[in-house]
């Protein structure tokens, strides 16, 4: 048998190796060292495949294999011995273990042994970790390749332990027709290969599952000495631990890392692995140190090493516990030396030109930083955000389950409002597809993560992808908005397919203290999904209460208001109401225009008492002339809207535009009536950027302003409001559209020309007390309301501002004139920084029409006010109305008059 550095470990020389002397076992003995010896051959081709699926990983071949014998010998010292029989396991388990490392292992491809269901939850959520939302079924039948190469890499590295479990019985066929086994052996195979697959697979399990599953000690073969007994949970703890602490140069060769070249995270893997000596014990303590020093360009590894190896140490102590508890031997290695600070690691690993100081952000109390991000420094002072993010939840359970159980078609969300000896609760439920007590923690509770997107509960809930699942919720912080209702919360909740003994009472009494998870009694029924019960910290109705913003304080209006669209039926209960309000499913996006007019500015008690549900019908009548589409590229309605707010002026109502995310309500908007779909802009999701991209806002600009001209509604007073619009969204202004008022009434762009051209003197009436009104287009005193009408050579441009999101579409710098964008740092206002201001807007398009006609620069303009210091002003035709600023504008003489 050849020498392999293995084959010197004290661990090999006391159980499998060869004895020189007399050796009563010596048969038994060459059996098992026969048939691991083979094993290990066969499985090096197995491993050296690794390397094509996983590239950018370290070494997974034979040589780690090999290696951990040597950790092995580290780890246990003289605390632990094994006898041969258990040799033979362990070292199975460590040829094994990243055996399945790569596609190579699957027998048939990754995708077909994760299966359908497993592999599209995977796409799914690397699709929208890309691309920022959900695929559709035809891309989770054929991802682009870059996403489907990528999957391949995390389901090996997610199932490859799993995958290991099967390597023991899987079959390869050779050329002749007959089967391959890695252990050749059938009795060794048979007894002992489920125990070497388990093995195998546990290197991934958490240390706190290990009692559980190898609880019991195994008998020795019948040919085998009756001592040669073997104690799984020790030989789990010693591959966990020769696994966890085989890090060092030998794991990333500096040629290798060459030619292959890892990018990312992986690079920085490779490059802290390239650093690290061979690990030795001190006492019970891993020593690992530098080969050389770390310069300034690898300081993320440096930090890397160091947090890679504070998870070594986290092994090692972890292990030790455990055994320590339950009274076993423990191994002499227990933790890393050095990692407890930053400070203490540089010792062991030097760095040169740079010192590492542990800066990185530190939170000390959670409860507290839970109690301010999840109330008002983060949401606002607005409660209804809270109703907002308990619906969207419990929605996207409601449709979890709908994708995980076909047939169920009774999904459903209660609300509910009640009120006991002056003390207000909140409650919402659903039946959908509830949380287990893992779930609950590390989903629920872990903030900032969101839980549809990770891995974890889609390895819990496989199948949702297939089911057409397309989850709302974005942020992991929604539930902690539900602070902002009140102090006092309980979550109760039970997953769809599991037994009331498993439901679970989830308690607060306040973001700043700890909560309390506890079962419910066995004797309560509880039913599937999940109930959110607050106690409300003010009255609903009073100022700033929870229906603050309803008309009627209504429960009923608070969650029409907020659920814009919904595909689960809301039955709403008013305070001692005895029949519930239903809100059916809707969707804007197929929604007539009167049925999206009617879901966003529905009736109420209030317009009927006053009589304005009549006015409010015509303006439902001029919406459904007016609006238009707003499409996707795939043609697909993503809002229906009129442009600017003309509808505003026929009622009190204002009927402001409404922004929606997923269907709820984000923000509004004057700069239009309707719908458009957006996306959050920031956590608290009270603002919203729209998912439309310039052109498709274009697209609809343009057809609003086709449908104005073709209902004879496109007037001076919608030209003036528009015309600002019109400039930011396409940089220019068609020639027929009003965009300021003269003495002569309104102005276009083609009639700048003829109305400058017999003019020397242009002033452009820029500020108080003069005002502009556009229904009519008038000019007035601010003050008093005095209309007034300008003299022959004044012109006052309607400067309207334009709200988000549409503002956001069109940045205020994207249309400003290039050339002088350097002057945007000017000191002074300069003329070149007020062009530079003025060429995206209205004022911009005005002065490059009057030098066209006045055959002259902008600089001839301009500059002369700024000598005059941007100061000039000029009276109306009553002097006691107070001087109107503004800029005056010379005509320039000719170069030959001058």
């Amino acid at each position: 048998m050849p020498e392999h550095s293995y084959t010197s470990t004290s661990l090999w020389r006391e159980t499998l190796s060869a004895r020189p002397d007399g050796d009563i076992h010596a048969e038994q003995r060459e059996r098992l060292r026969t048939s691991y010896v083979e094993l290990r051959r066969m499985a090096a081709v197995l491993l050296k495949e690794n390397e094509h699926s996983m590239p950018d990983f370290t070494v997974h071949d034979i040589s780690h294999v090999d290696a951990l014998w040597e950790t092995a010998d580290l780890v246990c010292g003289g605390e632990v011995t094994l006898n041969p029989a258990e040799a033979y396991v362990l070292a199975c388990a460590f040829v094994l273990h990243d055996a399945a490392m790569g596609a190579a292992a699957y027998g048939t491809s990754v995708q077909e042994t994760l299966g359908d269901k497993r592999w599209h939850d995977l796409v799914s959520v690397a699709y929208y970790d890309r691309r920022g939302c959900w695929p559709e079924q035809h891309e989770l039948d054929a991802p682009p390749a870059e996403i489907a190469e990528a999957c391949r890499a995390v389901a090996i590295r997610q199932t490859h332990a799993e995958q290991a479990r099967r390597l023991v019985d899987q079959p390869w066929p050779s050329s002749t027709g007959n089967e391959i086994h890695l252990i050749g052996e059938v009795q060794l195979r048979e007894v002992y290969g489920p125990l070497i697959g388990d093995l195998a697979a546990s290197h991934w399990w958490p240390v706190s599952r290990l009692p559980g599953e190898f609880r019991h000690t195994i008998g020795s073969l019948p040919w085998q000495p009756s001592e040669w007994t073997i104690e799984p949970l020790k030989l789990a703890c010693v591959l966990r631990l020769a696994d966890a602490t085989q890090v060092d140069s030998r794991r990333a060769p500096t040629l290798l890392f060459s030619i292959r070249d890892p990018q990312g995270t992986a690079r920085e893997h490779w490059r802290f692995q390239e650093h690290v000596s061979r690990p030795r014990r001190e006492g019970d303590r891993v020593r690992y140190t530098s080969l050389r020093p770390f310069t300034p360009r690898d300081a993320a590894s440096w930090w890397l090493a160091l947090e890679y190896l504070r998870g070594v140490d986290r092994e090692l102590r972890s292990v030790d516990s455990l055994l320590h508890d339950l009274g076993r031997d423990r191994f002499a290695a227990r933790a890393v030396a050095g990692v407890d600070s930053p400070e203490r690691f540089a010792e062991l690993f030097r760095v040169q030109g740079w010192r590492p100081i542990d800066a990185t952000i530190k939170v000390s109390d959670i409860p507290a930083l839970v109690k301010g991000l999840g109330g008002e420094q983060l949401y606002g002072d607005e409660p209804e955000v809270g109703v907002r993010e308990l619906l969207q939840n419990a929605q996207d359970a409601v449709q979890a389950r709908r994708a995980l159980q076909p047939g169920f078609a009774d999904g459903r969300i209660e609300v509910k409002l009640t009120e006991a000896d002056g003390v207000w609760c909140f409650e919402i439920r659903d039946n959908g597809v509830g949380m287990d007590e893992e779930t609950l923690i590390h989903g629920l509770l872990d903030f900032g993560r969101s839980g549809w997107s990770s891995a974890d509960i889609r390895n819990k809930l496989p199948g949702l992808a297939d089911g057409g699942f397309q989850p709302s919720g974005r942020f992991g912080i929604g539930f902690f908005s539900v602070f902002l209702l009140g102090d006092r919360i309980e979550l109760i909740t039970r997953r769809y397919d599991s037994s009331t003994q498993d439901a679970r009472r989830l308690s607060f009494e306040g973001p700043s203290h700890r909560p309390l998870l506890t079962p419910l009694p066995s004797h309560d029924w509880v039913p599937e999904g999940t109930t959110v019960r607050v106690t409300l910290k003010r009255s609903p109705n009073d100022v700033l209460g929870l229906l603050y913003k309803t008309d009627d304080d209504l429960l009923t209006q608070l969650v029409r208001r907020l659920a814009l669209e919904n595909s689960v039926p809301i039955h709403t209960w008013e305070p001692g109401s005895n029949d519930p309000d239903i809100l059916a499913p809707f969707s804007l996006a197929a929604g007539s225009p009167e049925e999206v007019f009617d879901r966003l500015y529905p009736p109420s008690a209030v317009s009927r008492r006053t009589g304005e549900e009549k006015q409010r019908l015509q303006v439902r009548d001029d919406f459904t002339s007016q609006a238009t589409e707003l499409l996707d590229d795939k043609g697909q309605r993503i809002g229906l809207a009129t442009l600017w707010n003309s509808l505003r002026h026929t009622t009190r109502r204002t009927f402001k535009g409404t922004v929606t995310v997923n269907g709820l309500l984000a923000d509004t908007s004057v700069s239009f009536s309707g719908y458009l779909a957006g996306q959050p802009s920031r956590a608290s999701r009270d603002k919203a950027q729209l998912v439309a991209d310039q052109d498709q806002v274009r697209l609809w600009m343009r057809r609003q302003e086709q449908r104005l001209r073709e209902n004879g509604e496109f007037g001076d007073p919608v030209q003036l409001e528009l015309a600002y619009t019109f400039t930011k969204a396409f940089n220019e202004l068609p020639g027929d559209i009003a965009f300021a008022l003269t003495s002569e009434g309104v102005l276009t762009p083609d009639d700048i020309a003829d109305w400058a051209a017999s003019k020397t003197e242009i002033f452009l009436a820029a500020g108080t007390p003069l005002a502009l009104r556009s229904r009519p287009p008038v000019a007035y005193i601010f003050v008093s309301g005095q209309t007034v009408r300008l003299p022959d050579n004044w012109l006052a441009i309607f400067t309207s501002v334009l709200a988000p999101p549409l503002a956001d579409v069109f940045p205020d710098v994207a249309a400003r004139d290039p050339a002088y964008e350097s002057a945007r740092n000017d000191r002074t206002l300069t003329w070149q920084k007020q062009w530079w201001r003025w060429s995206g807007d209205l004022y911009g398009l005005f002065l490059r029409a009057l030098c066209q006609a006045w055959s002259c620069t902008i600089e001839s303009l301009l500059a002369p006010i700024q000598q005059r210091d941007w100061s000039d002003a000029r009276f109306l035709e009553h002097e006691d109305l107070g001087p109107v600023s503004g800029y005056l504008l010379t005509r320039p003489l000719p170069e030959r008059q001058q």
